[in-house]
């Protein structure tokens, strides 16, 4: 998307160079200028807001979502900490939770992923329901046991609550929105080379600044999809956040 984002924007250079050499000359003096200098630093003031104000929620995403993961992480910890408290008799129980966390991930990642598809309706996972199975069907012998179980009740909701909250808050960018957003820098740099010379250094320099604005929608691309991209939060922290059960 960004490659086109910049295809488009650049491409307004060109556009503005062919309408310089086809318009006749008392439609390119003075008072024209003004007036496409007033209108193109409207359109790139607006342009500009728009921009951060993008960028701004992206990274306020990108955020959020690495929090939600971490705090999955940490309830994991939790739970597996309190399970070995617990004691022997839900050994079986902390194996279910180390087999069941690639599948967690795999899926986490696969639905939150840009190219997952459309939207679906969120179902829970099996592997999570029958974890959440076994550590109800625990017998606690005694007020210890009985108070771990409830933590490690506790520390299995609020992970079912952070998948969810990772699931609800998936999706992209409108595609309308970056739509107008290019267009309005397409006409802007249209607007640069209207009045300009077309040598070598001005297209240059024009295209460096394209690479620049295509790159902050790159960036806001990246920013908006965590679960995928050259910017994703890494699964690796939440695989392998329980050390393998020893015999």
């Amino acid at each position: 998307m960004s490659v086109a984002a910049f295809a488009c924007i650049f491409g307004g250079v060109f556009v503005g160079i062919f309408l310089r050499s086809r318009l006749p000359g008392h439609h390119l003096d003075s008072d024209t200028k003004d007036v496409v200098r007033l209108g193109g630093g409207f359109i790139s003031t607006i342009a500009a807001l728009v921009l951060g104000l993008l960028i701004a929620s992206a990274n306020s995403t990108f955020e959020a979502q690495s929090g939600q993961v971490k705090q999955m992480i940490a309830n994991t910890i939790l739970l597996d900490n309190v399970l070995a408290l617990y004691g022997p008799e839900a050994s079986s129980v902390r194996g279910s939770l180390r087999s069941n966390i690639p599948a967690m991930a795999d899926r986490i990642w696969r639905e939150n992923s840009s190219e997952s598809g459309k939207e679906t309706a969120f179902e829970a996972g099996a592997a999570g329901l029958a974890l959440g199975q076994e550590i109800l069907a625990l017998s606690p012998q005694n007020e210890t046991q009985r108070a771990l179980k409830a933590m490690a009740l506790g520390a299995t909701d609020d992970i079912a609550k952070a998948r969810f909250l990772l699931f609800a808050k998936a999706g992209s960018l409108p595609m309308p929105f970056l739509v107008v957003l290019i267009s309005w820098l397409a006409i802007l740099f249209a607007s640069f080379s209207l009045f300009s010379n077309s040598n070598a250094t001005a297209i240059a320099a024009l295209c460096v600044f394209a690479v620049s604005a295509s790159a902050s929608i790159f960036l806001i691309l990246e920013l908006s999809t965590p679960f995928s991209g050259l910017m994703q939060i890494p699964s690796e922290p939440l695989r392998n956040a329980l050390a393998p059960l020893h015999p």
